[in-house]
């Protein structure tokens, strides 16, 4: 049996600023993963592509105010820094 992917280890070394600002993105993140995980069936962010990224903020949050996507757009930034990918996603 495997452990569960912890996203707020994965997140430690890259998030910075005040104790609320981390736990949003925390929470964000953690919302993404299931989103990805329900529809693709990939359960952490080092099997993503960009186009899962990519549905995701096209897609997923289609509905979203554009305030709410640009904090996810933020969220997303995070991650694909830790994953050290080139890819680049601009709303």
């Amino acid at each position: 049996m495997s452990k569960a992917f912890d996203m707020e280890v994965f997140l430690s070394g890259v998030l910075t600023g005040s104790h609320a600002t981390k736990q949003r993105h925390l929470r964000q993140a953690k919302a993404i993963q299931t989103a990805i995980a329900m529809r693709w069936q990939l359960e952490t962010p080092w099997v993503w592509q960009r186009k899962h990224v990519t549905w995701f903020l096209d897609q997923h949050l289609s509905r979203c105010s554009e305030s709410t996507q640009y904090y996810y757009l933020l969220t997303i930034r995070i991650l694909v820094r830790r994953l050290k990918r080139q890819w680049a996603f601009h709303r």
